[in-house]
């Protein structure tokens, strides 16, 4: 949870920065501590988006305390998204979910004239903050220099807060540490979701950014206990579209420090977490969800559906830590 020390930061720091389009009417900070599902978008058979389904999700997520949901991440296969579906996307889960849940969007594109076209058509539609990952096309060009540059023109032309996103296994971009502690003096770049499982990295992260307001959020349920130990407020995990309470108990267990359990509790999920990111990916995802009373659904091609094979090794996984009976 954040300190009342940082809290107060929040209060006191204001949007100055020269040459900024955006609105200086007042604070542009949030509160991110606790649990957020990259939320999986669900498709009907023939690949359109079933919002029937979507809103029936949000339902049953609205019931658990989970701090919110991004929404258009990496599990969101946002990749395979319209420009208008993206938007869609933000607008439905904003009206779907209950008053005291965060909308985060995954606003991040190539290009950061797109990257800030899509950040304000998404506050539009009521995007509460937008996760923006590094662009990594011209990953060979993407240098801490360009980086630094793309956030902070982004950061200064949307309004609403900035969360930098890195995830290295799909971008092949690791933000660099000194880059983020740059970012971090910015009023309108509030913390960072980092995907990349170095802890090390991450404490070093909290470290440098103790004196801004800076949250440092966990891009995996694998790593979460150990980010919060080090500083970070929450995390970003995938896993926590199928097993969300079981996430939000870890955060809880960690914060009443009864690590025994919480322990126990982290080595239940390393290896369906692993499962349904490093190994099976989105499909893999989805099909947990179906089995654990979500709607997983198809993935948009061209990501295939699990085959024969892949399936039972999901299953025995999920029995093997007891989130699934024999």
């Amino acid at each position: 949870m954040a300190s009342s020390g940082r809290m107060m930061r929040a209060l006191l720091k204001q949007p100055q920065v020269i040459g900024r389009n955006m609105s200086t009417s007042g604070p542009l900070s949030l509160d991110l501590s606790g649990v957020y599902p990259p939320i999986t978008t669900p498709f009907n058979p023939d690949e359109s988006i079933a919002w029937d389904q979507l809103e029936n999700n949000i339902a049953k997520w609205n019931q658990i305390k989970l701090k919110g949901f991004l929404v258009q991440g990496s599990n969101g296969e946002y990749c395979y998204l319209t420009h208008q579906e993206r938007i869609d996307m933000i607008e439905k889960v904003k009206k779907f979910a209950a008053d005291d849940k965060i909308v985060l969007a995954g606003s991040g594109c190539e290009s950061t004239t797109h990257t800030i076209e899509m950040t304000k058509a998404m506050a539009q539609v009521g995007a509460d903050a937008a996760v923006i990952i590094t662009p990594c096309y011209f990953k060979g060009k993407m240098n801490g220099e360009a980086l630094k540059q793309h956030y902070l023109r982004v950061a200064d032309n949307v309004p609403i807060p900035v969360v930098l996103y890195s995830v290295p296994a799909n971008t092949g971009i690791d933000l660099p540490v000194q880059i983020v502690k740059e970012l971090s003096g910015h009023p309108n770049i509030i913390g960072m979701k980092e995907s990349g499982g170095d802890i090390a990295k991450i404490g070093e992260m909290v470290h440098l950014t103790k004196d801004e307001d800076f949250q440092v959020l966990a891009g995996s349920a694998s790593f979460l206990m150990a980010s919060l130990q080090v500083g970070a407020v929450g995390g970003i995990c995938a896993l926590a579209n199928a097993l969300p309470q079981e996430v939000v108990e870890l955060q809880s267990l960690v914060e009443r420090s009864a690590l025994g359990q919480a322990r126990d509790l982290q080595h239940r999920l390393i290896t369906p977490n692993a499962i349904v990111t490093k190994g099976l990916g989105v499909p893999g995802l989805k099909k947990a969800m179906d089995w654990l009373g979500y709607y997983g659904g198809p993935t948009r091609s061209p990501l295939l559906p699990l085959n024969t094979g892949e399936t039972a090794r999901l299953r025995n996984v999920f029995q093997s830590q007891g989130f699934l009976s024999a």
